[in-house]
């Protein structure tokens, strides 16, 4: 499966919860995860979108882990049942 097709399928997803899962960047910040996910309910969560099994880039790293320093929540999926799990998680909160 195709990272491109997972981007899809999630932004479909959220948008079913009455969200937003932009697409994220930021001009001279390399490494910023893809989507910025925005929830009816205030959440806001970062997403990086991967090809099944791919591992984050080093700079992608050092962004969750900044990012999660600051107290926000930082997914990596990669898979249907990532994002299963992410739509789960976000729609408890």
């Amino acid at each position: 499966m195709r990272e491109s097709t997972l981007e899809r399928r999630l932004v479909r997803e959220v948008k079913a919860m009455g969200g937003l899962a932009l697409k994220w960047t930021s001009p001279g910040n390399r490494g910023v995860p893809d989507r910025l996910v925005i929830l009816p309910n205030g959440q806001t969560v970062y997403v990086e979108m991967k090809a099944p099994g791919k591992p984050l880039q080093p700079l992608q790293e050092k962004w969750a882990r900044t990012l999660r320093g600051m107290g926000h929540r930082v997914y990596k999926l990669d898979s249907d049942e990532d994002i299963d799990r992410f739509i789960q998680e976000v729609s408890r909160a």
